[in-house]
C-alpha cells in the first residue's frame, strides 16, 4: 500500500503492476525542486520496473539531465524554463533519443501545446496521481520498445540479415525499411502493392518474422493459383460432408494459423462473393466453416499483396471498396529495380555470394556485363536478376560471367545497344559511332563505383580487378577521390 505524497503526486490505492519486459531497465531522472515529489515519483518508477534517479536543483541540473543515462526525464516546468526553452531544446538536439517528460501547475491546452512545442514528449498536470504518472511511464516505455525495435529491424534490412534478398542502400529501399520497422511491430492488417517480382512476398515475412507473432505459424495463400471454391474451403474450412471429397473437416487457414500471419497474395484475384466473406471474418474475428453451423474464432494477423490496381478495381466494381478499406490501414508500395538501379550491384553480388557457396566457385561478373545489368530495365524486377544470375552461373564453364551466359532477353537487349547509334553532339558535321574498348571500360569503371557509391574495394571486387588496378586506372581518369 502506497502512502500520500505532498502537493505534487496524489496517493492510490494498492500497487501498480510493473511493466512486463525482458528488456534492461529503463533510466528515469526526475528533476524537481520538491524532494518529496522526487522521492514519490522515484517509488512509482521503481514500482514499473524502472530505475530511478534524483536531480536536486542546482547549479549542476542541467548537467545532470544531459548526462548520459536517462532514457526518460521528469522535469519541473519551472526548471525547463528557466531560459524560455533551452533546456528541453539543448535535450531534443543533443539527446534526441530521451523522453521529456513536462511536470506544470496549469491545467490550460496552451501550457501542453508549449511543452510539446518545447520538446516534450508528454507533460503531467501537478497535483497527478500515481496511476497517471504510472500510465505515462507506460506508454513511453512502449514507444521506447518499438523505437529500439524498429531501429533494429532497419539495420538488419540495411544489412541483410535473415530476410532473404530483401537488400538495398537507395533512398527508396531506405524509406521501406524505415516504415517496416514500425509495421512489424504493430498488429495491423498491410496491403503490400508493387509489380510482379519486387519482393512483395520477403516483405510479408520481415514483416512476420520480425514482430511478435516470429515465432508463429506464416501462411501465405496464393489467390490467383486456386479455384474459387477451393480457396474458400482453404481460408475458412469445412465440416464433413460439407462437399464431394470432404471426407474429414478442415480448420481452414484463418484459424489455423492461431495468431500467426495469414499472407494473401495476389488479393485481387479474389472474387466478389468471397471478398464479402473475408471483410465479414475481419470485422468479426470469426469465420464460419462451409456447411458448418458454429463459428470459429481467428487471431492471425492479415498481410495482403497485390499487382494489379485496386483503386481502379474499386472503381469498376470488381474489388469492394469497404474490403480495401479495411486492408488499407497500412499500405507500403514497392518501387521497381528500374527507379532503383544503384541496388543492382549490390543484388547481383548477392546472388552471385549464394551461387558461391552452393557450388563450391567463387563466381564474379565482367566489368562488360556488370555495366549492361546495372542499366537494363528489368521488367521482371528482383526476380528477373536473380533468375538471370542463377542461370549464368549453372551455365558458366568457369567463375567469369560474360555476357553469352546472360539470358536471350537479355542478350539481345545487350546486342540492340551496341548496334544502336550512340547519340552525341556533332563536331565538324561527324558523330563517332563507335565506341572505343578504352571509352567502354572507363564507363564500366566510372559507372560500377557510382552504382557501389565509391566503395573502391567492392567495385573491384565486382569488376574483378585488383584494387591497385583500380586506381591505377582512376588516377588515368582524373579521380582523386
Amino acid at each position: 500500500m502506497m502512502r500520500g505524497w505532498e502537493a505534487g503526486v496524489q496517493s492510490i490505492p494498492g500497487p501498480l503492476m510493473p511493466l512486463a519486459s525482458d528488456a534492461a531497465p529503463l533510466h528515469l531522472m526526475i528533476a524537481d525542486e520538491d524532494p518529496s515529489i522526487r522521492r514519490a515519483c522515484c517509488e512509482i518508477a521503481r514500482l514499473e520496473g524502472m530505475v530511478a534517479h534524483e536531480a536536486e536543483v542546482s547549479a549542476r541540473t542541467r548537467e545532470l539531465l544531459l548526462a548520459r543515462g536517462a532514457d526518460i526525464v521528469l522535469v519541473d516546468e519551472a526548471i525547463a524554463t528557466g531560459a524560455g526553452c533551452g533546456l528541453l531544446e539543448e535535450l531534443r538536439e543533443l539527446r534526441p533519443e530521451v523522453a521529456v517528460v513536462w511536470m506544470t501547475t496549469a491545467s490550460t491546452v496552451q501550457r501542453a501545446v508549449d511543452a510539446l512545442r518545447c520538446g516534450a514528449s508528454d507533460y503531467l498536470v501537478k497535483p497527478f496521481s500515481a496511476e497517471e504518472l504510472g500510465a505515462v511511464l507506460r506508454r513511453l516505455a512502449r514507444r521506447r520498445t518499438l523505437d529500439t525495435a524498429s531501429r533494429g529491424l532497419r539495420e538488419r534490412l540495411r544489412a541483410g540479415h535473415g530476410v532473404g534478398n530483401l537488400l538495398g542502400e537507395s533512398p527508396e529501399m531506405e524509406k521501406l525499411f524505415r516504415i517496416l520497422g514500425r509495421v512489424a511491430q504493430s498488429t495491423h492488417p498491410v496491403l503490400i502493392l508493387g509489380e510482379s517480382g519486387t519482393g512483395k512476398e520477403l516483405v510479408a515475412r520481415a514483416i512476420h518474422t520480425n514482430g511478435a507473432g516470429a515465432g508463429k505459424p506464416f501462411v501465405p495463400v496464393d489467390c490467383g493459383s486456386l479455384a474459387p471454391t477451393l480457396i474458400e474451403s482453404e481460408l475458412f474450412g469445412h465440416v464433413k460432408g460439407a462437399f464431394t471429397g470432404a471426407h474429414r473437416p478442415s480448420d481452414g487457414l484463418l484459424a489455423a494459423a492461431g495468431s500467426g500471419t495469414v499472407f494473401l497474395d495476389e488479393i485481387g484475384e479474389l472474387p466478389l462473393d468471397l471478398q464479402a466473406k473475408l471483410l465479414r471474418a475481419l470485422q468479426e474475428k470469426e469465420v464460419r466453416p462451409l456447411g458448418g453451423s458454429h463459428a470459429v474464432p481467428i487471431k492471425a494477423r492479415i498481410l495482403a499483396a497485390t499487382h494489379q490496381d485496386l483503386p481502379a478495381m474499386v472503381e469498376q466494381g470488381r474489388f469492394r471498396r469497404d474490403l480495401y478499406y479495411r486492408l488499407n490501414v497500412v499500405k507500403l508500395t514497392l518501387p521497381p529495380l528500374r527507379d532503383r538501379k544503384e541496388d543492382i550491384p549490390l543484388l547481383a553480388a548477392h546472388f552471385l555470394e549464394r551461387n558461391s557457396r552452393e557450388t563450391g566457385r567463387a563466381f564474379r561478373l565482367s566489368a562488360e556485363t556488370l555495366a549492361f545489368l546495372a542499366e537494363y530495365p528489368w521488367p521482371g524486377n528482383v526476380r528477373e536478376l536473380s533468375n538471370a544470375i542463377d542461370r549464368a552461373c549453372n551455365l558458366c564453364s568457369g567463375t567469369m560471367i560474360e555476357m553469352g551466359e546472360m539470358t536471350t532477353v537479355i542478350q539481345d537487349a545487350w546486342m540492340h545497344a551496341r548496334t544502336s547509334p550512340r547519340p552525341a553532339p556533332r563536331e565538324n558535321g561527324c558523330a563517332p559511332a563507335v565506341e572505343t574498348l578504352a571509352e567502354m571500360e572507363k564507363r564500366a569503371i566510372l559507372s560500377t563505383l557510382d552504382q557501389v557509391k565509391g566503395d573502391k574495394l567492392l567495385a573491384a571486387r565486382l569488376l574483378d580487378i585488383g584494387k591497385t588496378t583500380l586506381y591505377r586506372k582512376l588516377k588515368e581518369y582524373g579521380v582523386t577521390a
